[in-house]
């Protein structure tokens, strides 16, 4: 961390000069590109308000974590988080309800349980603050858990690639080429759920969809394969965080609201390009 530390001094940004500084630049480096190439398979899918459900489950997440006497909420975050969208998943195969029902319906039920046992040990106002999120706080610990998890789920994009391109496209011909789709869509679900997880205290439970859906959503505006699609999406991410992360410094504002907002202000700027172009 010396040498990297070292590096970032020596760059002509005052921001650098202060350690809780760095490692935010260095969360928003993680986060970008891991939340962009997923939020690229969630547009496809039409999976937006998925990693949204999944954010408001996190307080469930503390609940059970307090209840067990953990000293961290994140394995207890993750475990829920996994639980809860593989649950969501299968309701929503079984084709009973529309799935913005399905996934609306857990999304409450999920956030109000979670508040209800904080509340009821007295805890909500000290975890309160995972609602708007602080990058700013983060640690060398967490910096090592987003790493790991963008290893890890560079590894299984890699391996999981082309049976999830063709489960966007059409899950009936993803089944016929011998893909199978059950397990594939909850590996799928099972990075998303993590990547929210150990990011919400970063980015907030209330802006994290934002900012895995806008990166996606504008790099779809303008690309017209699915190679420019995730590199596209991948620059767009760092932009809006990078740049977020610099503009809430100089203007002394939320750092996870300003990089949603930077990230917006490109959507917007890719959705008119989009139409000039066609």
């Amino acid at each position: 961390m010396s040498v990297i530390y070292g590096f970032l001094e020596g760059l002509p940004f005052d921001m650098f000069q202060y350690d809780f500084m760095k490692n935010a630049f260095l969360a928003a480096l993680l986060i970008a590109p891991l939340f962009a190439l997923l939020g690229t398979m969630a547009v496809n899918n039409k999976m937006a308000f998925f990693s949204d459900a999944l954010g408001h489950s996190a307080f469930t997440g503390i609940g059970i974590g307090v209840l067990l006497g953990l000293d961290s909420p994140l394995l207890s975050m993750i475990a829920f988080g996994i639980f809860l969208g593989l649950v969501i998943t299968k309701v929503k195969g079984a084709n009973l309800v529309s799935s913005d029902t399905v996934i609306s319906v857990f999304s409450s039920a999920a956030m109000a349980l979670g508040i209800v046992i904080l509340s009821g040990h007295g805890g909500f106002n000290k975890y309160s603050a995972y609602l708007i999120g602080d990058i700013l706080t983060i640690g060398s610990a967490d910096l090592l858990w987003l790493a790991v998890v963008l290893a890890a789920v560079y590894l299984l994009w890699i391996v999981f690639y082309n049976p999830l391109l063709l489960l966007s496209i059409n899950r009936s011909l993803a089944a016929s080429r011998g893909v199978r789709v059950v397990l594939v869509e909850n590996i799928f679900v099972m990075m998303v759920a993590v990547a929210v997880m150990v990011s919400v205290r970063c980015i907030g439970i209330l802006m994290i969809n934002a900012l895995l859906i806008l990166p996606a959503a504008a790099a779809r505006n303008i690309t017209s394969s699915a190679r420019t699609y995730h590199w596209t999406a991948m620059v767009l991410g760092l932009i809006s965080s990078v740049a977020g992360l610099g503009l809430s410094y100089s203007f002394d504002t939320s750092a996870g609201a300003t990089m949603v907002l930077t990230a917006a202000a490109l959507f917007l700027a890719a959705y008119g390009l989009g139409r000039v172009r066609k």
